[in-house]
């Protein structure tokens, strides 16, 4: 580490705490001071009170390669000091951790203890920092995932600034562009990460931004998925300009956003009686009616009463109370606006049709395979 007072750890090693207990291999105690704690990347930084000349060790500047040689430190099990060697399995690994998951993952041993322990290249820089396992048995199993250094290096910059991550923000709702969504969409490709919803008064919704864009570049850099996007998003500083590449009605349409700063709570007319009762869509097996005539549905969409369990929605995760807010790229506000939408679909011989569907998880889209089949 470049500076010899500070420390890198985990936020679960530190949780809570202003000041935490060190031991070094040498067997002499120390207390350090928590700085700051990144618990969404899993990566806090310590200053160790009255020392200054402890050796360190150099974040690697320097992606590695899959099959590259490492070699993991860490304290298994309590035992103290202990090193193993493997290689890089893999790169980019998402392990549901959380929004910004990008681990190494690698088949040197690592137990529960090495947490928080450095990964080593064979030059002697850290590439990551040990996190965590997979293990049916809770012990070693030769998959094991370590954060990448430049995260570390981002976090740790930002809290030694500040105590605190500030990440970057454009104001959108995502999802990855499943074959069915591309199919939908008229996409040849799945890359890129599907804009559901544009939230009001964030820079994307200032930049234009709309619902069914397609953002395929950041900076000129391809976006592979919706993790990835919010990934290098957030690991950007609030007030910086960003351009983004997106594709909208097949149309490439370049954007140009200032980031704001993530919020603190991202982290992440009446009917006729037969619409009240809900009118049968038999080709996506729905009962549908619109939202303004079904209490607490809102004013926009139409709301789905009844799902048919064997139908194509189904199967593609619709359920009772989600509200369909459009079809094909149209706002709908009504059964007939549903049907209409898939009759102009099908038209155009696409394979599915796309909505856009309000549920309980937010806004997302989904795609439905077209069939003459009813239900």
């Amino acid at each position: 580490m470049k500076t010899a007072c500070s420390a890198r750890t985990f936020p679960r090693r530190s949780s809570g705490a202003s000041e935490v207990d060190v031991t070094t291999t040498d067997g002499k105690d120390y207390v350090a001071k928590v700085i700051g704690t990144d618990p969404r990347t899993d990566v806090a930084l310590l200053k160790i009170e009255g020392k200054t000349n402890l050796p360190w060790v150099k974040l690697s500047e320097s992606s590695p390669r899959v099959g590259d040689w490492v070699i993991a430190v860490g304290n298994p099990f309590g035992l103290g000091g202990t090193v193993t060697a493997g290689i890089v399995s893999a790169r980019g690994r998402d392990i549901g951790a959380g929004p910004y998951d990008d681990f190494l993952q690698i088949d040197a041993a690592v137990n529960r203890g090495n947490s928080g322990g450095p990964t080593f290249g064979l030059n002697g820089e850290v590439i990551g920092m040990n996190t965590a396992i997979v293990s049916p048995s809770g012990g070693n199993v030769g998959i094991a995932f370590a954060i990448p250094s430049e995260t570390v290096k981002t976090v740790v910059n930002q809290l030694r600034e500040s105590g605190t991550v500030a990440r970057g923000y454009i104001g959108v709702q995502i999802q990855p562009v499943t074959d069915d969504l591309a199919s939908g969409l008229g996409l040849t490709e799945t890359q890129g990460a599907l804009v559901a919803q544009v939230q009001a008064d964030a820079p994307a919704a200032k930049a234009g931004l709309k619902s069914g864009d397609v953002i395929t570049k950041v900076n000129g850099e391809a976006v592979k998925d919706a993790r990835d996007l919010s990934r290098r998003i957030g690991m950007m500083k609030p007030g910086s300009t960003v351009a983004l590449t997106v594709i909208r009605d097949g149309k490439t349409m370049p954007f140009d956003l200032k980031l704001e700063q993530l919020p603190s709570d991202q982290q992440v007319a009446s009917a006729g009686e037969k619409d009240q009762a809900g009118t049968d869509v038999p080709r996506l097996g729905l009962q549908l009616a619109p939202a303004k005539s079904v209490q607490g549905a809102g004013s926009e969409g139409v709301v789905v009463t009844e799902v048919d369990p064997k139908g194509a929605a189904a199967e593609r995760g619709i359920r009772s109370g989600d509200v369909i807010l459009d079809v094909g790229g149209k706002a709908v506000s009504t059964p007939k606006d549903v049907r209409d939408g898939l009759a102009a679909a099908k038209a155009e011989n696409r394979k599915a049709v796309l909505m856009r569907v309000k549920g309980e998880q937010g806004v997302r889209f989904v795609a439905i395979t077209i069939t003459d089949k009813a239900g």
